[in-house]
């Protein structure tokens, strides 16, 4: 379950955080610690950075050292965006105790007149599918990129469509209130959500999460909560590029 929270932790800051320009992007690194219970269980990082192939956003989640002595977290993720915004690739590559998943899905670029392809390839398995989609989908990490240039308002919600684990969802993310709140980065205004996770991916559906973002363009996640079936998930933001 550790393993899993650090992981969806990961991944919702890249969903819904700070607003990146495929096309010149700005390099921004993001810190939070994990509370397990009130006990601080893991690190989570996110960065964006420029490279030859585009936009590219990679998420690392480790378990702290007295958690890895019976269960070690080292999950990584990592997406490269087209001009548009849209995903290139995502690599999944997971190592919780004993357990591995390690994923590369490709998308084709988006062409009019055309349905886009994704390749998921099982890298463990040896298994590569092809899937063709019926509309434009984002990977789940890149997913909630497209939050940060809607108009996102307290009592509506806003659906994106993800591409996870072999099929194409429809994700609701509600918008519940305004809040300010405290965390070793600093104070802030942000905007409650919650995401009405589907998808059995990196996010597994292990109880409801809910994230706080900035009230401002940035869209920059500040704290998450999430329920498990022992005790509950905190995560704050401690430092990172603003």
């Amino acid at each position: 379950m550790i393993g899993v929270l650090l992981f969806a932790i990961l991944s919702a800051p890249a969903l819904f955080s700070y607003p990146v320009d495929a096309a010149r992007p700005a390099d921004k690194k993001f810190v939070y610690y994990i509370y397990w219970a009130g006990i601080r269980a893991g690190r989570a990082v996110l960065e964006y950075t420029a490279s030859p192939e585009g936009t590219v956003i990679r998420t690392r989640a480790e378990s702290a050292a007295f958690i890895s002595l019976f269960y070690k977290v080292d999950d990584r993720a990592q997406s490269v965006l087209y001009p548009d915004g849209y995903p290139a690739s995502y690599t999944l590559n997971i190592r919780e105790g004993t357990h591995r998943r390690y994923r590369i899905t490709e998308f084709t670029p988006r062409v009019p007149g055309r349905p886009r392809k994704a390749i998921f390839n099982n890298v463990l398995d040896g298994e590569v599918t092809e899937f063709e989609l019926e509309k434009p989908a984002h990977d789940p990490l890149s997913a909630f990129y497209s939050m940060t240039v809607r108009d996102i308002r307290v009592g509506q919600s806003v659906y994106i469509d993800i591409f996870d684990n072999e099929k194409l969802w429809n994700t609701e993310v509600r918008v519940l209130r305004k809040e300010k709140v405290r965390v070793p980065a600093g104070e802030f205004s942000t905007i409650v959500i919650k995401p009405l996770l589907k998808s059995e991916g990196i996010f597994l559906r292990k109880g409801e999460m809910h994230i706080w973002l900035t009230d401002d363009d940035r869209r920059i996640p500040v704290m998450f909560t999430s329920k498990a079936k022992i005790g509950g998930f905190r995560v704050v933001l401690v430092e990172g590029d603003y």
